[in-house]
Parts: structure tokens; sequence; C-alpha cells
């Protein structure tokens, strides 16, 4: 029931709208974390691609120059349209011929035009309508036309890099304007529909690191294979150039998202010979996958680079502030991406997951053990520093120096792992808990984190554009990166405090009532000898009653008290313990220092759990000897005195333990205490009603209840007094 409370306040909290809590069993778990390991695209940024730069090897356009490539568009196919009108009564020359021809330099605007058709081919958009009727349509091109305006135009796709290079064609003006499963149409400049269609597609995959279309131009009959991907998944591809690489890097500094794009012209013979070879090894029944990727593999050779693409993604609301908080509760930040080392480590330094004291070192690329070797020895003399590795080079210290690697990259304050796979961002996670013994927490929001998040301790989904898979498979949903940070200083360090109490309560409440009642036979003494210590102990919890009736098998409280004592007379107030806190949230937020005290176990150990059962010892002998010793005749008066005391023993250690008073936790001590005062008129069976309301009742319990909590409130005064906890400084 608490944890079920834990999520609720989670969920209620208007500071982080949004938050669906998926489990009721680990919210503490929130309260105690060491790592944090995240992914970037879509949860430190914000996902919403721009397209900032393009490069064609000699020439580069920015932002700024953008509408010389819309110039060099509407020229071009101005062109074309005026030739195809000119030349309509003429022959198209046969793509044997066109094959054939020697190549010949392009000029600057015609590799403009092959580099923005490409671009605006090569993906898996659709685009959708709205119609003033509210009615989404994918049309055909001519409705499309005619009924519907570029206003009412929306595109879909899995990912939002492939909507930003479809919106950067529209912008210099080649829309996609409908597209189903076998074709798709652009409309130029000039409003001419060109046709394209669609024959195979190769659709992206984090192993393969690249997307491939096949297309046929219905105007020309052309058949042209597309390709799109990262540039270590390109750069073998595409025909020998100078300029690849060195532009790669200086996109990915500037904290870019590259992407590589190419092409190949295939004759109708060419073509027909992989279809057939493509279907074989589709129907293939042993090794398919294999067959396939081979036969592909075949068709991605001496592919002509036709450029290479930018696109920025933003970081989200006051990650850099979140990050500063993380780190300064002791959190350890590892980012595990799939984008270059060189976007990473921009990245890292721009959310400020890397401090700006701290330097920064890039592990080199190694391929065998003794490359590993020496770059390990390397860093192992570097202090304070992060570390920038890639999936490569991690594989690679994984296989030979696990043990080592794992040990170095814990003392650095932020690790970054560029180049990652989902399998590889998962086997980090099971490293770290392998290795540690920490609490790790995963966070993420596509389809990639699945794997990290559900190998975490605790896994927390961001809901964003790629999909709510990591949400739904997450232990916690946020809507942005920065509700973490009150997730875990606020609601998991008062979880883990409020479980740490509620728990220890819990344990108290039947020890002191078995310190008190005991059924066994027997003499200690053999007892003793015979059972452990652990049994000793417990035989020594439950042996003051029975040992003063010679263990005889007389039971203290029977029936309904036993009942009552576990229910209604004591629940509420236990369980009011949920709603307890020893600093405001305000607080939590602004010393997050405040949270590294849990990570060392201070508030439930052996040392707390030592103490409380030396507390029910204490209070379960002083209420049974008290009133053993102040009743004078029946049994029965004995069975009032102490449960009497034990009520409201336990009503004041729950008042002890509360460091924040809340109204509910008033309403639950008084309503507690009423209700057992009011049930001693009907508990005939049990009490001497005649008996409790004399003076001589009152007193006698007064009297032992005051002994049994007044030296524990002595003891915590004290304490606070010369031993203050952190936080005692911030509530005074």
């Amino acid at each position: 029931m608490g944890k079920a409370a834990y999520g609720w306040m989670i969920m209620k909290d208007d500071n982080i709208p949004g938050t669906v809590v998926r489990t009721s069993t680990i919210p503490e778990e929130l309260g105690r974390l060491v790592y944090l390991l995240t992914d970037k695209t879509g949860t430190l940024t914000q996902n919403e691609m721009i397209f900032k730069r393009l490069h064609l090897g000699t020439v580069s356009y920015g932002t700024d120059t953008m509408d010389e490539i819309q110039s060099h568009i509407i020229s071009s196919y101005s062109q074309m349209h005026s030739q195809s009108s000119g030349n309509s009564t003429s022959s198209t020359p046969s793509r044997k011929t066109q094959s054939s021809a020697p190549k010949v330099r392009k000029s600057v605007s015609s590799r403009i035009h092959e580099a923005v058709k490409a671009i605006a081919l090569c993906h898996n958009v659709t685009p959708v309508y709205e119609s003033r009727t509210g009615v989404t349509a994918e049309t055909e091109y001519a409705e499309v036309d005619q009924d519907f305006s570029d206003e009412n135009r929306t595109y879909q796709a899995s990912s939002p890099d492939e909507v930003a290079l479809v919106q950067w064609t529209e912008s210099v003006g080649l829309t996609l304007v409908n597209r189903d499963l076998t074709s798709m149409q652009l409309k130029t400049p000039g409003g001419q529909i060109l046709t394209y269609y669609i024959l195979q597609i190769f659709p992206f995959t984090s192993e393969s690191k690249r997307m491939g279309i096949i297309v046929r131009d219905e105007s020309t009959g052309e058949i042209t294979f597309y390709m799109k991907g990262a540039d270590v998944a390109m750069s073998t591809i595409v025909q020998y150039n100078d300029w690849l690489e060195e532009e790669c890097g200086n996109m990915a500094r500037e904290g870019l998202r590259t992407l590589v794009v190419a092409k190949k012209s295939l004759t109708e013979e060419q073509y027909q010979d992989f279809e057939n070879r493509y279907n074989q090894a589709k129907l293939s029944i042993h090794d398919r996958a294999l067959k396939v990727a081979a036969v592909v593999e075949s068709l991605e050779r001496e592919m002509e680079l036709l450029c290479l693409t930018g696109v920025e993604d933003q970081l989200q609301t006051d990650v850099r502030p979140t990050l500063e908080m993380l780190r300064n509760a002791g959190i350890k930040i590892w980012m595990l991406t799939g984008d270059k080392l060189e976007t990473a480590t921009c990245i890292a330094k721009s959310s400020h997951l890397v401090s700006r004291t701290q330097d920064v070192h890039i592990f080199r690329p190694v391929t065998n053990r003794g490359e590993a070797h020496l770059e390990l020895n390397a860093f192992r003399r570097k202090h304070d520093c992060a570390l920038v590795i890639s999936g490569d080079s991690l594989e690679v210290c994984l296989k030979y120096y696990e043990h080592e690697f794992v040990e170095l990259a814990c003392q650095c304050p932020a690790v970054v792992c560029c180049r990652c796979s989902p399998t590889q961002k998962a086997h980090i996670v099971k490293l770290l808990q392998h290795h540690t013994g920490k609490r790790t927490c995963a966070i993420g929001d596509g389809g990639n984190d699945v794997s990290m998040i559900q190998a975490a301790d605790c896994g927390i989904g961001i809901e964003g554009k790629e999909g709510k898979q990591a949400s739904l498979a997450a232990d916690f949903s946020i809507t942005q990166f920065k509700h973490i940070g009150r997730l875990l200083m606020v609601h998991g360090r008062n979880s883990y405090k409020r479980s740490a109490a509620l728990g220890q309560f819990v344990m108290h409440r039947g020890l002191i009532i078995s310190t008190m009642q005991c059924t066994a036979h027997g003499s200690i003494l053999s007892n003793l000898v015979m059972l452990s210590f652990k049994m000793c102990c417990l035989l020594f919890f439950k042996a003051v009653f029975s040992s003063v009736f010679y263990f005889a098998s007389v039971p203290l409280y029977q029936g309904f008290l036993m009942v009552g004592y576990a229910t209604i007379y004591t629940m509420f107030p236990v369980f009011s313990l949920v709603l307890d806190q020893d600093v405001k949230p305000e607080m939590a937020l602004l010393y997050p220092e405040l949270y590294k005290d849990l990570t060392k176990g201070r508030s439930l150990s052996f040392k707390t759990f030592f103490i409380w059962v030396l507390i029910s010892i204490y209070q379960g002998g002083i209420l049974m000897y008290g009133a053993l010793l102040l009743f004078e005749s029946e049994f029965v008066h004995v069975v009032a005195i102490s449960f009497t005391a034990l009520i409201l023993t336990e009503l004041l250690m729950v008042a002890l333990t509360i460091r924040t008073w809340h109204w509910l936790m008033v309403v639950a001590e008084f309503l507690s205490l009423g209700c057992y005062v009011a049930s001693l008129a009907f508990l005939n069976e049990y009490f001497d009603v005649a008996f409790i309301t004399t003076v001589t009742f009152l007193w006698k319990v007064s009297a032992i209840t005051v002994v049994s909590c007044l030296p524990l409130y002595i003891l915590k005064y004290l304490k606070r007094k010369f031993s203050p906890p952190s936080y005692s400084k911030l509530t005074s």
C-alpha cells in the first residue's frame, strides 16, 4: 500500500505533468541510484531536426545560402520542362547508350539537382492531408493538386530526421505530394508532377546503419538505386573521395547529425538479375537473413557520392541544470548514443554532461589486445577525466580487459559511448550491475533503448517523437528529461526514506508484542544450547511473559485484541508515515547533495535494524514487567494495563518518528486513539470495565508509557543537538 501511495503521489505532482508510474514495486529504487545511463537523441535533445548544411564536396551550403539551392532547382526543372516540351516528338536515348556514355564533370547546378532529388526520394516518409471536413486522406496526386493546399499537408515517418529532410526539399522547391506502396510523386517548382515507381525498399536498421530504395522514373524509364546512411557504413560503399571523412568530422564537431547520400544507376538487365537473386534469397529456408544481406551487398558497390547532409537537434529545455543537479547528487552519468564520436563529444560538452573543469579523454580506436592494453595504460594515468569511447573500441576492451576497463570507467565522472548498438547499451548496464553492485537507471525515448531500459534496475522512458515503445517498456514514463530531477531528488528520496521508516516501524510493532507475549514451552537454558544465535534472540523476545508464568501456554492477548492491534488501533498512524518528509521539495532540489547521503545506506542498515530491535526489547520489557509489577489482584488487569500502554506507546513512537507533520497524520493519531477508547465499551470479554474507569488504571498506564517512551525522546533531543543530520540545518 505504501508503494502504491508513492506512485499516486508521483502521478499527481503538477510539477512533472504526464508522468506515469507503470510499476508499484520499485518506487524507492529512485532514491538510491548511483549510475544513470542515458540516450542522446530525443532524451537530452528535442528530436526536432532542422536542416542546417548540405555539402557537395567542393561547395557547402548553410542556412544563409539555401536560396541559392532553390534557384538552382528552379532553373534545372525549368530547363528540363522546356526541353521535354520542345523535344516531345524525339525519341529517348536508350539506357544502354546512357550507361556506356563517357563520364563528364557535372556542373554545380546538376549536382545540386541530383542531391536534392536523391534526398526527396530516399526515405520512408508519407504525406498526409487534412481535408476541410477533418477527414485525413492519402490521395492521388491529381486530387492533391486540385483539392488540397500545401498548408494541409503533414509528413509522417519513423524518424524525425526523415521528416526534416523531406521538409527541406519542399522548402527548396521539390515537394513530396503523394506516396503509396508502389509509387511516389514529386511536384517541381513549376507545378509539374513527377512519378517514380518503387521497385525495392531496404529499411534502416541499427546494425546496417543505412537505408536504400530502388525507383524507376515513369517519364524516362531510368532505374536508380539511392542509399543514405551513417558515414561509417557508407564510406566503404561509395567511390573513393578525399573529403567525406574530414567534412563529417567538421559537421560533427558543430553538433550536427550527418547522413551520406549516394546513388547508382542500373540497367534493366542489372536490375532483373538482382531481383531474381533477391527473391531466391528471400525464399531460402536456411540462413535467409545472411543470404538476403549478401545479395543486397552485391549491389552496394562503387556508388556515386552525391552529398553530405547536416541536421541539428537542439537540447531540451533545462537539460544543463538537470545534469548538473544529478552530478551534484553523486550520480554518475553515462551517455550511450549511436551518433559519431565528434557529435557525441560536442553534445556532452554543450549539455554540461562534462563540466567545464574536467578534461576529456578520447579513447583511440583499438582493434586488438595489444592496442587496447596500451590505451588502457594511457587512460589509467588520467585523473578526474571524462571518457569518450566508440562502440568498436569498447567491444575490444571488454573482450580482453573487461574487469580493468569497468574499474577505470567507474572512476570517471562521466562516460560517453558513441556508435553504440542497442545490444551494447544493454550489455553496459549489466556490466555495471555485475561489477559494482550499485543501482542503475536507464532513460531513453526510442525503440532502440528498450533493451537498455529493461536491463536496468530502474527504467525511465520518455514519450518522444519516435513512438511510445520506450515509455511503455519502462517502469516510469516522463515527458521531458528535466522531470527526472524532481522524480529522483524529491519523490525518489522521499519514497526511500519513507519506506525505510515504514519498514522499521512495522518490524518494531511486531517485535514489541513478541517480547511481551510468548507461548513457548521449556527452559531458556536448554534452548540456548540447542538453537542458533538468531533463534535464541527470538526466544528471548518472546520469553518475558511466558517465563513469569513458568512457561505455561497462556496467551497474553486473545481474539479481537490481537486483530485490533495490527489493524484499526495502529494501522492508520503507521501508514501515515508515507506522508512524512524531512525537507521541503524546493530544498531537496536546491541541495541535491542530500540525495548523496541515501546511497550510503544510513536510512536502512544493520545498524538501524539492531537499534530498533533494542528499542523493541526495551519497550516490550518495560510494558510487560511494569504491568506485572503494578497489577494487584486479577490477571485481566494486566491485560488492560499492558495493552492500553502498548497502544499509547505505538502512537507516541509514530509521533517520535515523524519529522514534518501533515494534517492527515494528526487525524490518524486521534482517530486510532478514539477507536480504541470507543471500543473499550464493547470489550467486556477482555477488560474489566469498572477498573479501566478508575484513576488507578490511568496513572499506572501513564507511568508505564512515560517510562517506555521518555528515554527515547531524550535521546532524540540529544542527538539532534550534538549530532544533527544534514537535513536538519536546512529545516532549522
